[in-house]
């Protein structure tokens, strides 16, 4: 087999080559018509991995013939950038188009290595494409957020990856030369999971393991036993991302601390980003462990802050600290269910009138036609609570927060029934 990967082996050059992404590079969609008029202006590409991020950069720089300097921000530092910066300046003549920046994982940058970069995209040196598998509202800094574009990506789909297998069993060099019986597709695609760069990686794999044979054949039982037998290979690959992930989320809502710190460890040892890492444990201190140990979602943010600014290694011991607290907390998932039940009943119900009692009246004809009249200001009565209303008249009595069987949510059931009676009455 070639040395050369099967996915750089058959990257599309041209976007009509490309696949997936319609609504980005189809007819008379934006990316296509940027490149048509010649005329680009930075942006990022967000989405999952292995959407094609990176080949449609390529693409742009090729189909617009414009200089291309590419940076991964797991191993690029403020001085490579700005050594880029200095050779897009040394090779802009005049009115000649400005040169292509292109950095992968560009959520990975910190905020000093994005500085670095607002100067040369602000006055034109060179044209940024970022790619990022993270919501950049969160991992791009606002100056440089405000001078790019978001696009985002989505996961291919059936017949997206249906296109992609054609294209490569009759075009690639390699392939060609041998038999594929494709009989099943359901987990070749499943293990895939939108991936077009885990499709091509499985189709090695299974070529790796059948060259010998006259005819490679391509079923779900041989997809996942070659899987299974190559794990260690698959995984540090990070193709299991998603599914580890899983494994680690769960293990800790299971309360369950020697698999919740395994799951972390094959999260590490796979190279994952730390701070994707903390903002899930984020996440779940608030919708699994929530108001049953409020201090949960306080340490995680503080584990999300110290990860942040010490990285790894020794992030390790502070992920574990975060992990092992949380998976030992009690559960509850009151305010996620509440949320949901709110949002659903809002959905339902429509845009009800806020109470007069609840309305601010800043001017004199608001006071007149009765708003902010009846309200009770709780600080003005004993224990500083009042029985009123504070619902729509229509939703009033609806009850969305229920309190679970942990201690701390038994306190908050018993203040509530102690202060509203029957209207909060858990029992």
């Amino acid at each position: 087999m070639s040395s050369i990967p099967l996915a750089e082996r058959v990257r599309p050059k041209t976007l009509d080559d490309y696949i997936g992404q319609k609504h980005l590079v189809g007819d008379k969609s934006i990316l296509r018509e940027m490149i048509s008029t010649g005329s680009i202006s930075s942006f990022i590409l967000w989405g999952p991995p292995g959407v094609g991020k990176t080949t449609l950069a390529k693409i742009i720089s090729n189909q617009l013939k414009r200089p291309f300097f590419i940076l991964s921000a797991i191993n690029s530092g403020v001085k490579d950038v700005r050594d880029i910066i200095e050779k897009a300046k040394s090779q802009k003549y005049f009115d000649s188009p400005a040169p292509i920046l292109f950095i992968d994982e560009i959520h990975r940058f910190s905020k000093s290595q994005q500085d670095s970069l607002l100067g040369a995209v602000e006055q034109g040196i060179v044209v940024l494409i970022g790619a990022t598998t993270e919501n950049p509202s969160f991992e791009v800094i606002s100056p440089l957020l405000s001078r790019c574009q978001v696009y985002i990506l989505k996961s291919l789909g059936e017949p997206e990856l249906n296109e992609l297998l054609i294209k490569i069993f009759e075009k690639d060099t390699v392939l060609k030369k041998h038999s594929f019986k494709l009989e099943q597709t359901e987990a070749l695609f499943r293990f895939s999971g939108g991936d077009a760069r885990k499709l091509l990686n499985i189709i090695e794999l299974l070529y790796n393991t059948q060259s010998n044979n006259q005819e490679i054949v391509i079923n779900n039982k041989i997809v996942v036993d070659v899987l299974q037998e190559n794990i260690a290979f698959y995984d540090k690959n990070g193709e299991q991302h998603y599914d580890i992930i899983s494994a680690f989320i769960k293990s800790i809502r299971g309360s369950d601390p020697n698999a919740a710190v395994y799951w972390l460890a094959r999260l590490i040892e796979g190279g994952e980003d730390p701070k994707f890492i903390a903002r899930r444990l984020v996440i779940l201190a608030s919708e699994d462990i929530g108001l049953a140990n409020p201090n949960a979602l306080l340490l995680a943010t503080s584990c999300f802050q110290a990860v942040n600014l010490i990285g790894f290694p020794e992030s390790r011991i502070i992920l574990s600290q975060t992990t092992i607290y949380l998976a030992t907390s009690p559960k509850s998932n009151s305010s996620y269910e509440a949320i949901g039940l709110a949002i659903e009943l809002v959905k339902k119900t429509g845009d009800q009138a806020v109470p007069l009692h609840l309305r601010n009246a800043p001017t004199k004809l608001m006071k007149n036609i009765g708003y902010g009249i009846d309200y009770k200001y709780a600080h003005s009565y004993e224990g500083n609570f009042v029985v009123q209303d504070f619902l729509p008249e229509s939703l009033v009595g609806t009850t969305l927060y229920k309190p679970q069987e942990n201690s701390k949510e038994k306190e908050i059931a018993a203040k509530l029934s102690a202060l509203w009676g029957s209207k909060y009455n858990y029992k």
